[in-house]
């Protein structure tokens, strides 16, 4: 087991190079050093103050720096930060840097200083350990500033700069996104191709930034930046933040297939990066098949098939099994029996649009064999409020897919009859055919009006010309009275 696991859990969400154990059993330093090490970790947990003591003892011992003053400094910064010794835990940081330079490996002082930055950074729960974290990373910054160690300047930098995201400390990330954009240029001001995986992370910190503010022209602007990125083989991690931006984003603009297929996406990178946040994805994934109306269950593809009975999304597929059967009796309960679903902003935020669609469709279903009905009466079997019901109503008859009129101070709603409103469009289309036979028998087929020597109006038509018009009288009168019937 390495040094870090004694403090560290996993801390592969944050860090996209691979891990190395330490080699203890390799280490060929001097006896006394390596027992006095050894003792020191035994006693951590009953005796951190005499362990840190033991840990701090080791670097005088060494004739040159070595692997075990560097191992004995970063046991003693942990303690120390854990007991709330904060000055002494940056002053002996400051002394751990310097065995950076020669002391220990490149791979493997980058994996120790990562490690120590994100354990700082998880424990920094008030103000003072906030402080402490911030100079840690100063000094991070300007260690590997001055050995012209970029790479893992960049990777500061970006853990920096995601802290303050997450602390919505926006200035601080916007002033930090700009110094390393630059980083990431050439002199002209084009992307650096060969530092393309770095971009893509400072590109999905930033839509993170600008989905977070509501910025969607910015928003949109860097998403198709970061998908036209070609130079950079990224964590799917990152893929899968910049996806699900993109979701959100065409959710703002309700281009809910272009949602769907960015959720879908940003599920399947999450799902390859082990993230727990593919869960979250998929609830919006369900919610953009709703919101899109279809008829597709979202659990039929071979990614999702297998967290179909998962506990964690079991409101949501009781929620699109319910919209699929037009059954809003069952959509309501599993709304009111998990009222976790909403406490996700950005589910609370779109489920109004679902809910509506399927209060809609209850209320056309249930008064369909009525001609008056109280606006009550629609609110105790469907469970809605009597204003909302009124909001229903009114958008059916704006929309013309109700042809009704609400009488607000008796709460009732009359349907008024279609038959009338038929019978007067067949007159009307009766009418309108005499006309057209009458123009046609005046101008195309031969009628002289001032021929009254051959018997009149009609004389020119001979036989078949009086039997077309009578064929013709015929079918217009039928028509109306089938549409009258």
């Amino acid at each position: 087991m390495s040094d870090d696991d004694d403090f560290m859990q996993d801390s592969g969400d944050e860090d996209y190079d691979f891990e190395y154990e330490d080699a203890d059993d390799d280490d060929t330093g001097d006896i006394g050093i390596e027992n006095k090490y050894y003792n020191a970790k035994q006693t951590k947990v009953d005796n951190p103050e005499e362990a840190i003591d033991e840990f701090l003892g080791i670097a005088p011992m060494e004739q040159d720096k070595s692997e075990w003053g560097f191992k004995g400094l970063k046991q003693s910064i942990k303690l120390e930060f854990k007991l709330g010794r904060y000055s002494d835990a940056v002053e002996h940081y400051r002394e751990l840097l310097t065995y950076v330079k020669s002391a220990v490996t490149r791979n493997y002082s980058e994996k120790s200083i990562n490690n120590m930055l994100d354990y700082i950074e998880k424990g920094s729960d008030d103000a003072e350990a906030y402080q402490c974290m911030e100079e840690f990373y100063s000094l991070t910054l300007q260690s590997f500033q001055n050995t012209n160690n970029e790479r893992l300047w960049l990777k500061t930098n970006i853990k920096l700069a995601r802290l303050w995201l997450e602390r919505k400390q926006y200035t601080q990330l916007s002033k930090k996104m700009r110094e390393l954009h630059r980083a990431c240029q050439h002199e002209d001001g084009t992307d650096d191709t060969s530092k393309g995986t770095y971009l893509l992370e400072l590109y999905a910190l930033e839509i993170q930034m600008f989905a977070e503010t509501k910025n969607n022209k910015r928003l949109k602007a860097l998403y198709q930046r970061a998908l036209r990125v070609r130079s950079a083989v990224p964590h799917p991690k990152i893929m899968g933040i910049i996806r699900e931006c993109g979701g959100k984003m065409h959710m703002s603009e309700e281009n809910w297939k272009e949602a769907q297929s960015d959720f879908f996406e940003s599920f399947r990178n999450y799902d390859e990066a082990g993230s727990m946040q593919r869960i979250q994805v998929l609830k919006y994934l369900v919610l953009t098949t709703m919101l899109m109306k279809s008829d597709i269950n979202p659990f039929d593809s071979q990614e999702t098939k297998p967290y179909k009975n998962d506990p964690r999304i079991s409101a949501m597929t009781d929620l699109v099994d319910a919209f699929q059967r037009d059954d809003i009796h069952a959509y309501e309960a599993v709304l009111s029996k998990h009222p976790d679903v909403l406490a996700d902003p950005f589910i609370a935020e779109n489920i109004d649009e679902v809910s509506r669609n399927m209060r809609t469709k209850a209320v056309l279903k249930l008064i369909a064999p009525y001609t008056r009905f109280s606006l009550q009466f629609i609110s105790k079997h469907i469970k809605i409020s009597v204003s909302e019901v009124l909001d229903i109503l009114s958008f059916l008859i704006l929309d013309k897919k109700l042809n009704a009129k609400i009488d607000q101070d008796s709460g009732t709603v009359v349907v008024e009859s279609a038959s009338d409103v038929e019978r007067l469009r067949a007159v009307g289309e009766w009418s309108s055919a005499l006309r057209t036979l009458w123009q046609t028998a005046l101008n195309g087929e031969g009628l002289r009006a001032d021929d009254t020597a051959t018997g009149g109006m009609f004389a020119g038509f001979g036989d078949e010309g009086m039997r077309s018009i009578g064929r013709r009288k015929d079918r217009a009168k039928q028509a109306l009275t089938s549409r009258m019937a």
